[in-house]
């Protein structure tokens, strides 16, 4: 089923609707149109999402699932039709709204076929995006993450599930500010990095090291180059494919989420030399990964050194202090762990293929299984070691150096007060880290304490 405003169509049917008046809450409809202050560049990363390149008589297609509030929909519509846009509605009936279990990580990002045919969580649809085509939209607004493919017209995301994501107002943060904070942090790892020693800690028990080998300072990976921008608020701490034969990430990844699932007991996940070799705890998530890993074992990938899925590559940075975890965390609805992993400071790692990487493509052909798992770090000290001695922070206890830079602050002055702009919204509290009570109590179930301070 789809749906435009109230009124009923089939699946596959697009129609421009009225969206009428809609009660919105304060401040909302200033943060709709923060959208459209904003330049169209193929981001998928909120705070550089925008639709700014709108104007009179453009042709937009607005496809979006039955997981997303029809509220924040009809804003973002109704602001572009004042625009002078002509705005087709499209819903994508995706079932119900439901609790998530311990698999739907899984589910939503391993596959055996090619990506086309059974996509992925967060990718566009492929007969959604031919639509766009077929019927000459200028832009279609549609996907919730993820690289997005080349089109012969405007393709920009919306990941705002809810209101209330709109509401935090991320997007809003001031943009100048927020890639001056990505600069910072990235030259860090691009300058300084260079050759040096990485050593990856969060108190949940992680504990890594990696070289940042001269030869992926090629500026020919997606994202590690020399000024990453369509890659700004997901800086690769690790580079990703192909993954060099010197490649030596080795110790213990830990943690309780992932982008879209129930929490899990503490996995530990252990490393050595870039590829993972054991999966402990993690309930029936590291259960099932171990399975997938013992299946994938012997199968050589074309960007990986040696045989095996499960190979490190990806180390992203959050940036945005505006983000935090939505209040319907347990629902499908609430775009899961995977909203909160973009605050500044927060890593989140991922083991397996790169997305739509060719290595992808190529197991996609021969029917193998591939894809990457996540485990999300929440209060991480990433620091490099430089062949001289020096060290060099760029995270620290969860919290990103570069909001600390003076010229940081300085940028910040023209928009408020540093240290209330520079101040992450939202937190996580973690028994025994840093909050009350007992971190092995809350390791054993971690989806207790999360959903009941949720709620």
């Amino acid at each position: 089923m789809c749906m435009d405003s109230d009124r009923e169509c089939t699946e596959h049917e697009w129609n421009p609707g009225v969206t009428g008046v809609h009660r919105v809450g304060p401040g909302l409809r200033e943060l709709a149109e923060a959208l459209l202050a904003l330049p169209e560049q193929r981001c998928p990363h909120v705070g550089f999402i925008g639709y700014g390149d709108v104007k009179p008589g453009d042709k937009v297609l607005f496809a979006v699932d039955t997981h997303y509030e029809p509220e924040v929909v009809n804003l973002v519509v109704d602001v572009l039709r004042e625009r002078g846009a002509q705005v087709d509605v499209l819903w994508v009936d995706v079932g119900p709204d439901r609790a998530f279990d311990d698999l739907d990580e899984i589910r939503v990002v391993i596959r055996n076929e090619h990506w086309s045919k059974n996509p992925r969580r967060w990718e566009g649809l492929p007969w959604v995006e031919e639509l766009a085509e077929r019927h000459g939209y200028n832009l279609l607004i549609h996907g919730k993450g993820g690289p997005i493919p080349n089109t012969p017209y405007r393709y920009e995301q919306f990941p705002f599930l809810r209101t209330e994501h709109l509401q935090q107002g991320a997007h809003a943060f001031p943009q100048e500010l927020h890639r001056l904070i990505n600069r910072k942090t990235w030259e860090k790892i691009w300058v300084h990095g260079r050759g040096a020693k990485v050593r990856l800690t969060d108190p949940e028990g992680t504990d890594i090291t990696w070289t940042l080998h001269e030869g992926y300072y090629t500026g020919d990976r997606r994202g590690f180059t020399p000024d990453p921008v369509r890659h700004y608020g997901h800086l690769h701490g690790h580079p990703p494919t192909p993954i060099l034969p010197e490649e030596d990430a080795t110790g213990v990844i830990a943690g309780t989420t992932s982008h879209f699932g129930r929490p899990f007991p503490l996995i530990k996940l252990y490393l050595e030399a870039g590829r993972l070799e054991r999966v402990e705890g993690g309930g029936r998530y590291g259960q099932a990964w171990q399975e997938l890993l013992e299946a994938t074992r012997s199968i050589h990938y074309p960007c990986f050194p040696r045989e095996g899925l499960f190979w490190l590559w990806e180390c992203a940075i959050g940036t945005n202090p505006r983000i935090r975890r939505p209040s319907n965390i347990h629902l499908l609805s609430s775009g899961g762990f995977e909203w909160e992993r973009r605050r500044s400071g927060i890593i989140h790692i991922g083991i397996g293929t790169r997305w739509r990487g060719p290595e992808e493509a190529w197991a996609a052909e021969r029917n193998l299984t591939y894809g990457h798992l996540h485990v999300h770090l929440l209060f991480p000290t990433y620091e490099i070691l430089k062949p001289d001695g020096t060290k060099v922070k760029v995270i620290e206890n969860g919290r990103l150096t570069a909001l600390d830079d003076p010229e940081v602050r300085e940028c910040a002055r023209k928009y408020g007060d540093p240290d209330e702009l520079l101040t992450e919204s939202w937190i996580p509290r973690i028994p025994g880290i840093n909050a009350p009570g007992s971190f092995a109590d809350y390791a054993r179930d971690p989806a207790r304490y999360i959903y009941g301070e949720a709620g």
